[in-house]
């Protein structure tokens, strides 16, 4: 039996995936690790966290079904994006926690350039916003803030990379300081049109560029692991951004596929082809896979609070003990009231990107209790995401019938996909395999291998579980669609 590995590092955990000939999960593996909040909107992981419990979940999961190295024919990389790490050359060793994708220390680094009109050249160059999320900043601010590390950096001693860069380097005991064009797009130092990364924007954001690392297409070869590892060298061949992974893996390969993956926020990509196209809302420009050398380009939008509304239901309201509970409260709201909740707990992501707004609730009367609440929480998600599908639609000059495929943990929800549907007034498909993220990584590395199919094959296989087609009236769907919007006006202008 060959398997392959994939490897997906994220916010919370680690897990380790094995894949079969079929593309059929045969083990998970997950450890959790420490969050760091040293500061208010400050999060920080320890690097180490990162790289031993990735070791240790790869070791599990081939132990759970009695693989060897011998039965693994490849690793896929897939990673919590931007998140930032630099370390010593020499030693290995990391110079300071990773500064994770939520921290937002930097915010006023990124308002003063926005200050002094630098926004427009960012996003021309990286198809980003000037904003903390990304990694430039962030690795600034550890060469700032670490005793003699830009001395260091501009010697030639420091190196940079997002998760999957110190990974790889950690897996291949230094021999390879790679990333992919997924991630370096996410790092604000990424020319995603010339395909190479921009000393305008390294000069701009003051990273020397001989930190970064070398930029490979999403399935290449980027070394081997060392022998005492896993129990041999094994060929490392794909990696991808999580939210990238998660489109291949869903098989959007064509202009116009779109896909969505609910977690505790919500990140939304088009495939758009082989053209890069500009947002006039506040969209992200950005890459969503390259394949032999040549990029295929996404607009992205992200949605703060997608699954977290449920858990605000259960932690902060405590009017549900589980979030499986939500659907069955959600049915029996009243029908006679429209409730509309706006949870921006954290402000408001695409395409408002309002970090001042905060959570609202309107159109409450005596009469509301936790089903219109229920109810309320999960339709908010349904609304954001027309309101991503709607700004996508209209930078792109298309509309109509965009389906969308969704994952991650709230697309279980068939409440929660039936009113997807109905609020868009299109097709939302969910597959068999949810954990479309690890698939991507699996695909990338397995098709490099010689084990998987190529594209067309791949999509081919890709199962469909269940499609929600919309059933709501049209003028239903038009006035609840506008008191939503009256909603967030309402709420921006608090």
């Amino acid at each position: 039996m060959s398997f392959i590995l994939a490897i997906d590092q994220g916010t919370t955990s680690s897990r380790a995936i094995l894949f079969d000939q079929d593309l059929t999960i045969a083990t998970i593996a997950q450890e959790e690790f420490a969050q760091h909040f040293p500061a208010s909107g400050w999060v920080e992981h320890d690097c180490n966290d990162l790289w031993t419990t990735t070791v240790s979940t790869c070791r599990a999961a081939m132990e759970q079904v009695g693989a060897t190295a011998t039965d693994i024919a490849a690793i896929g990389i897939t990673n919590q994006r931007e998140t930032t790490v630099l370390w010593d050359r020499a030693t290995g060793k990391a110079i300071h926690n990773a500064i994770v994708w939520q921290d937002r220390r930097t915010s006023d680094i990124c308002q003063a350039l926005k200050a002094e009109g630098h926004e427009a050249t960012a996003n021309e160059r990286t198809g980003l916003l000037l904003d903390p999320y990304f990694s430039g900043t962030k690795a600034a601010w550890i060469l700032d803030n670490v005793d003699g590390a830009r001395q260091r950096a501009e010697a030639g001693e420091l190196a940079f990379g997002t998760v999957d860069s110190w990974l790889i380097w950690n897996l291949t005991g230094g021999k390879v300081h790679a990333t992919d064009a997924t991630n370096a797009a996410r790092t604000l130092l990424y020319d995603i049109r010339k395909g190479r990364w921009s000393q305008t924007m390294c000069d701009m954001l003051r990273v020397p560029m001989g930190m970064l690392p070398e930029v490979r297409d999403c399935a290449a070869d980027f070394g081997h692991t060392q022998a005492d590892l896993l129990g041999a060298e094994l060929p490392i061949l794909g990696v991808a951004g999580d939210q990238q992974a998660a489109t291949i893996g869903q098989a959007c390969f064509k202009p116009g596929m779109m896909k969505s993956t609910y977690g505790t926020g919500c990140f939304a990509l088009l495939n758009t082809g082989e053209t890069p196209v500009v947002s006039q809302n506040r969209l992200l420009t950005t890459i969503a896979y390259q394949l032999d050398g040549k990029p295929t380009y996404a607009l992205e939008g992200s949605i703060f609070v997608a699954g977290a509304v449920v858990q605000w239901l259960r932690d902060g309201l405590k009017i549900i003990k589980e979030a499986g509970e939500t659907h069955a409260l959600a049915d029996q709201a009243d029908a006679a009231q429209n409730v509309v909740l706006v949870p921006a707990f954290t402000g408001l992501g695409a395409p408002y990107w309002n970090a001042d707004c905060r959570g609202a609730v309107f159109g409450l009367s005596r009469n509301s209790g936790p089903e219109e609440f229920a109810r309320a929480a999960l339709e908010s998600v349904g609304y954001q995401t027309r309101d991503l599908l709607e700004a996508m639609q209209a930078d792109w000059g298309t509309s109509g019938d965009t389906a969308l495929r969704v994952d991650g943990g709230m697309s279980a929800s068939d409440w929660a996909m039936q009113f997807l549907a109905d609020i868009l007034g299109a097709q939302v498909d969910r597959p068999e395999v949810l954990e479309t993220t690890a698939m991507g990584a699996a695909w990338l590395a397995g098709q490099r291998a010689g084990l998987y199919p190529g594209m067309d094959g791949f999509a081919n296989i890709w199962a469909l579980e269940r499609s929600f087609a919309p059933t709501m009236n049209e003028d239903v769907r038009a006035n609840k669609y506008a008191a939503w919007k009256r909603a967030v006006a309402a709420a921006q202008s608090f």
